[in-house]
């Protein structure tokens, strides 16, 4: 950005010098703006990267079009190219742009967006793309999606210039209309109308591949920058114990990003908006030019009082108070959207826990209950929709009456002058496209107000996802490793461990003890203790705790919960996790699900089920032993997970893990008294005041 911006200032010093010697104020105002336009290209180092592809193309683009201005101001201009000669417009209005980027950068809203965009644009990560038709090639992700925006942003401002080509291509053609000129007919149509017209499609096919390509692989990489800060150092985990603002994450992380980017059902994304608006911006002013022009000599109605540029007030007037009316009625748009997608997802996540929870539901006949609980929360949905309905109603029947009414205005404007042979047929026409070009930009926010609305929920949304993902990461207890000596690889250590609730409430307190290596402990209490909550805070997933607790040095450590967790797809994949199945091979693990008596299943493997349902609560249990069997950890901590077997059962599989795990050691908790034969210790979490509890040792004498 800094060359840019020694290119800018150099420019602009040309433009003083040449308005010094032509004394054209145009000239001299190019320059002030051109310096002002090389202050903020150089600061935009401090702005976003997203914003900074802007500001760099409007800087190249106002040295490029600002030296073929000054070419043409000297009178080096060829004489035979005179037809394309840049509009004095071109350059300064370029210029303003990239001023205006650096101002915008500063707007609550778009630091909000851009700084999800960044994230994309500041990558450090490689990838592999093609061209057709040339071969595979390596690049940084983050040049090739700058080069798409940039790519992009030219198709869109080249389509604007074809536009305004084809509104003299309209004015000529409907004149040789009016004038029975059938040889310019038929010229306009084959050598201006054709070729224009053919270049603005194949724009537009360029566009429509770059588009879904930038599209793709930005939300790609943003999907996967999500889940990873989601799922790392147990965050989701942390996210879920904690509450707060961010609902249903499943939802932002597959439908939020994808109408961050791309719109997806709301209409508009990020992208589109960006793009839109430059493309909206350079429409306005070139066709702005265009309008004041064509209007000049206009006067008001019924009078003689000319006003410069007539068409172009009369646009602007009536876009300012379209735009401000559709904003009283519209407002609300952007509560409304925000709340329909939480209750969109609200009753999509009843829905799918039904289905998980299905045979519970049936045992228990609460399909009654169910229904009650689907309906109160579609009804959410509903009542939204309904006030969404009134909303829109409203803001429709205004934009419908706007856009009936936008069409029209040009002609009644120019018709008497037409009527009084003032002006030909196809200047009529020209004006009607050039008033609807500049009342089309600038009733930007009338035309797409409903989209914006939904974007702005979807923002939200994602900020509030961030902000939560970044306060679960905030630093809370974790053990820590001991010192790498003989003695420490042998002991797990508490120190004073302190354990609260996630409303602040503490249920474990004073906790001091040694767990030795190769010794089986079982840990005992009643129910809301914080048994778990303990075993929790050992495996290094609970947050709200103080203390200390030091694992042995290099250990590996397994905690199967009461309800194990079996991923949907093949048993072997469901037996492996969370390693991946190609980690054991099939006789290991057939051995596993023998050892863990799992021998109806043996010979599915590679059967692609939910097993989560196929299985009965102690099949799944078991399943989790088989996964046990297979990592062969050091510790192995057991949350009640034999609970839903039968005792001989359960006798069966400690007795199998003593044979099969004979490093591991165990530490259970469990109520069954059966369980004492199995472990050497014994620890009881017992009252120590109103809902607090801590731990004392409890002699028994193991089972012969």
């Amino acid at each position: 950005m800094h060359i840019l911006a020694v290119l800018v200032g150099l420019f602009s010093a040309a433009a003083a010098v040449v308005s010094w010697k032509t004394g054209d104020n145009i000239v001299l105002l190019l320059a002030g703006v051109g310096f002002l336009c090389a202050f903020t290209t150089y600061q935009s180092r401090t702005i976003s990267t997203f914003l900074q592809i802007f500001a760099a193309i409007f800087a190249i683009e106002t040295v490029i079009f600002g030296i073929v201005f000054l070419i043409s101001e000297i009178g080096l201009w060829p004489a035979s190219l005179e037809e394309y000669e840049l509009p004095e417009s071109l350059p300064l209005t370029v210029a303003i742009f990239g001023i205006l980027v650096h101002a915008i950068s500063f707007i609550p809203v778009v630091r909000s967006m851009t700084r999800i965009a960044d994230r994309y644009f500041d990558t450090s990560a490689d990838t592999r793309a093609r061209i057709w038709p040339f071969p595979t090639f390596g690049a940084p992700e983050r040049r090739l999606a700058i080069a798409m925006v940039v790519l992009l942003i030219v198709i869109n401002q080249a389509q604007v210039g074809m536009n305004l080509r084809l509104s003299f291509f309209n004015r000529d053609w409907f004149n040789a209309i009016q004038n029975k000129d059938a040889p310019t007919f038929w010229s306009q149509l084959f050598t201006v109308f054709t070729p224009w017209a053919f270049l603005f499609i194949a724009s537009t096919v360029l566009e429509f591949v770059v588009t879904s390509t930038l599209i793709i692989r930005w939300r790609r990489w943003l999907t996967g920058n999500y889940v990873n800060r989601w799922l790392g150092a147990h965050t989701h985990y942390r996210m879920s114990l904690a509450g707060g603002a961010a609902d249903n994450p499943d939802q932002r992380i597959s439908e939020d990003i994808n109408c961050f980017i791309d719109g997806g059902q709301i209409g508009d994304g990020i992208y589109s908006f960006s793009i839109l608006l430059i493309s909206n911006l350079s429409s306005l002013v070139s066709f702005a030019m265009l309008l004041w022009d064509l209007s000049a000599n206009f006067t008001l109605p019924y009078t003689t009082i000319a006003v410069p540029g007539f068409l172009f007030w009369v646009a602007l007037i009536y876009a300012g108070v379209g735009t401000l009316v559709t904003h009283l009625i519209g407002h609300p748009l952007v509560r409304l959207s925000f709340e329909r997608l939480r209750y969109e997802a609200d009753f999509r996540f009843s829905l799918a826990r039904l289905r998980e929870y299905a045979e519970q539901v049936a045992l228990l006949s609460g399909e009654p209950t169910e229904k009650v609980s689907l309906t109160a929360r579609f009804g959410a949905i509903v009542k939204n929709y309904f006030e969404i309905i009134v909303c829109r109603k409203n803001l429709t029947a205004f934009t419908a009456s706007y856009g009936q009414l936008s069409p029209i205005i040009p002609f009644v404007v120019a018709a008497p002058f037409y009527f009084a042979g003032k002006i030909t047929l196809g200047i009529m026409t020209q004006t009607a496209t050039a008033f609807g070009s500049v009342n089309d930009a600038l009733t930007f926010f009338v035309t797409y107000y409903v989209s914006l609305a939904d974007f702005k929920a979807v923002l939200d949304r994602l900020t509030s996802f961030d902000l939560a993902i970044e306060n679960a990461k905030t630093p809370g207890f974790a053990p820590k490793a001991s010192a790498d000596t003989q003695a420490a690889r042998k002991n797990l250590d508490i120190e004073a461990l302190d354990l609260r609730l996630p409303d602040g409430r503490e249920i474990v307190e004073g906790v001091s003890l040694r767990l030795a290596a190769n010794e089986p402990v079982l840990l005992t209490g009643p129910s809301g203790s914080g048994k778990s909550t303990f075993f929790r805070a050992i495996s290094g997933i609970w947050p709200y705790a103080c203390g200390a607790i030091t694992l042995p040095a290099d250990a590996d450590i397994l905690l199967l919960p009461q309800r194990p967790y079996i991923p949907i797809g093949t048993l072997r994949a469901a037996v492996t996790y969370p390693a991946k199945p190609d980690r054991y091979d099939g006789a290991a693990m057939l051995g596993a699900l023998r050892a863990a008596k799992l021998d109806d299943v043996m010979g599915e493997l590679d059967s692609d089920d939910n097993w989560q349902q196929r299985l009965s609560g102690g099949e799944q249990q078991r399943l989790a032993i088989a996964r046990a069997i297979l990592a062969k950890p050091d510790w192995l901590f057991l949350d009640e997970a034999t609970s839903a077997m039968d005792e001989m059962m359960e006798a069966e599989i400690y007795e199998i893990l003593a044979r099969k795990l004979p490093g591991t050691t165990i530490v259970s908790i469990g109520h069954r008294a059966s369980l004492a034969q199995f472990h050497e210790r014994r620890i009881e979490m017992r009252p120590a005041g109103a809902g607090v509890f801590s731990v004392a040792e409890t002699a028994f004498k193991p089972a012969e």
